[in-house]
């Protein structure tokens, strides 16, 4: 455990320093998150062991990481619009440094807390996605993205062939109305009554953006908004990465073939899956959403394995025909059954 807890809570010392002192600070939290983490990735083991086990020390971390998203957000938006001592690159290196860090730990984090079976810590969760404007992922993930992952039915599959910029857009809009769809038929089977939860997830987005008005005015709302907009490109950016070109086949009665680990790409890096709290396991999480992070696995026979860390992954993703180039030929093998040699190696 002891590598989650040093590669997501080293950053957030970093930009604390950053926000609060200025100085070297801010370019130290932006080179963490991107040069050290490649770095890292290139020159450490290419993965670690699943650790079987460890749920306690794996939701105290989260629940940590869920407390310290409150307080890390607040201040970073305080500082990158008034704190005297930051200068314009200061500036722009701490929100850089800030957005990657709610998209690339507080996003896995919540994301881990919403599959969990305690009530209090689904519902932390849920406040950690309220909190970067994206609660309605709460329901579409479990109810819409798991359900029908690979498959025209999931906005949040990619489809072969399809740019992330054509992407991000169809994801958000049809993730907001499918989880909404599905949120408001399971509250009818079941009966409920009471708020509806996309009331809250509306209510709770109004109220952070009051939050960042009273904190620094129109320059404190506008960092907000645009801290949580980097956030949640790299949030889709995840899913466009974990499941592009990968489809499940018809069935029969033309139902779609169950989800299987053949249907996710995996990261097999060691130090960016411990600061993502091991998203880039993604088959085996799809496999068993309860399973706790540490205990995730990895099997290059029947997973597919992206070429670069999901990091790297993602920014070829934003230079379509790059990532057609890098992405295309392998996707059609896995689609064929007939996997690079190694379960997509690196080359």
């Amino acid at each position: 455990m002891l590598r989650f807890y040093v590669a997501t809570l080293t950053p957030v010392g970093l930009i604390t320093l950053a926000c609060l002192l200025g100085g070297v600070w801010p370019a130290l939290a932006l080179l963490y998150m991107t040069v050290f983490v490649a770095l890292a990735d290139r020159l450490g083991p290419e993965a670690l062991p699943d650790i079987q086990g460890a749920e306690r020390a794996a939701n105290g971390l989260s629940v940590l990481l869920g407390g310290l998203n409150f307080l890390l957000l607040p201040l970073g938006v305080w500082a990158i619009a008034a704190a005297p001592w930051l200068g314009g690159w200061a500036r722009g290196m701490t929100g850089l440094a800030l957005g990657m860090f709610l998209g690339q730990v507080s996003h896995p984090n919540a994301h881990e807390l919403i599959h969990r079976g305690n009530r209090w810590l689904r519902r932390l969760g849920v406040a950690v996605y309220i909190s970067i404007l994206f609660g309605h992922h709460a329901s579409a993930h479990p109810k819409v993205h798991h359900v029908h992952v690979a498959t025209p039915r999931d906005p949040n599959s990619a489809r072969p062939g399809e740019g992330f910029y054509r992407f991000w857009p169809r994801a958000w809009v049809g993730s907001f109305m499918a989880g909404f769809q599905a949120e408001t038929a399971a509250r009818r089977r079941a009966g409920r009554g009471g708020l509806h939860p996309y009331v809250v997830y509306v209510g709770g987005a109004l109220l952070g953006l009051l939050l960042a008005w009273a904190l620094a005015g129109a320059r404190g709302l506008g960092i907000y908004v645009a801290l949580c907009a980097y956030a949640q490109m790299q949030l889709l950016l995840a899913d466009y990465v974990q499941h592009y070109g990968l489809r499940r086949r018809d069935g029969p009665e033309g139902k779609a073939e169950p989800a299987g680990p053949q249907h996710s790409w995996n990261g097999a890096e060691w130090y960016s899956s411990a600061l993502m709290l091991n998203a880039p396991r993604h088959s085996d999480h799809h496999q068993n959403p309860g399973r706790a992070y540490p205990a995730l696995r990895l099997d290059r026979a029947t997973m597919p394995v992206l070429p670069h860390p999901m990091p790297a992954m993602a920014a070829i993703a934003l230079v379509p025909p790059l990532w057609r180039r890098v992405m295309d030929a392998r996707a059609r093998a896995w689609a064929a059954g007939a996997p690079p040699p190694g379960g997509s190696r690196r080359r």
